[in-house]
């Protein structure tokens, strides 16, 4: 199994830097220059690990950070010349599990990647992290098992891939296309009506009320979100 790692840095030559080296240790490398890129490449990839720099344009570090924790309990390491103990302490508050200081050792960081790799993949078969929640709803990936307020309601295999798609993508926008292409993986030709049967299924099995839908919205004119529940 490939092991991912994003680095999200704005500096050309750290991200050079650490892709080389991490890319001779056998991991695959995905490259971000924001915190914006970051997060678009974490809603289409399986990242095992990302090093995150604190301060980068559009959307900083902190902010990413906020934004990956909703969903993702991946290793994240801060990587930042902001040597003040606050924002050390800002940045593990926030759910990093590492904080390092520019300029930095290749070895050190080589090192601390291993060992946050090691201790995350040691738990990896764990139900916990292979579980995607949404207020009360929850999606064993492992046992292709999906629970409201604790039931286990039975989805079929393109709900439940569907499903999958929003709660790994909270918040985001599917355009009907996006949704087929993805779920059905095959070239979409405007079959409006599968879409809408099976959004209007998967509603009746997720919400209390499928007419007034709390977790997965239609966004006129343009597709389907699911929002973060506030439970």
């Amino acid at each position: 199994m490939d092991i991912n790692i994003l680095i999200a840095e704005d500096e050309d030559d750290i991200r050079a830097l650490l892709d080389l080296h991490l890319s001779n240790k056998g991991y695959k490398i995905f490259q971000a220059s924001n915190g914006i890129e970051a997060l678009e490449i974490l809603s289409r990839e399986s990242i095992h690990l990302l090093i995150l720099d604190v301060m980068m344009p559009k959307m900083n570090g902190f902010e990413t950070i906020k934004k990956i924790r909703e969903t993702n309990n991946m290793p994240v390491i801060f990587l930042t010349a902001m040597t003040e103990e606050a924002n050390k302490i800002l940045g593990l508050g926030l759910g990093a599990d590492d904080y390092v200081i520019k300029p930095f050792s290749i070895i050190e960081i080589i090192s601390r990647v291993e060992a946050h790799l090691r201790r995350y993949m040691k738990y990896s078969t764990n139900e916990f992290i292979n579980t995607l929640s949404n207020g009360e709803l929850i999606l064993n990936l492992e046992n292709y098992e999906f629970k409201k307020k604790g039931i286990v309601i039975e989805l079929l295999p393109k709900e439940f891939n569907m499903l999958v798609l929003f709660m790994k993508n909270i918040g985001r926008v599917f355009t009907k296309k996006q949704l087929y292409e993805a779920v059905w993986e095959e070239e979409y030709l405007g079959d409006d009506n599968t879409i809408m049967v099976h959004i209007s299924n998967l509603r009746e099995k997720i919400e209390d009320n499928p007419r007034k839908p709390k977790y997965l919205k239609t966004i006129r004119g343009v597709g389907y979100r699911m929002v973060k529940s506030n439970d």
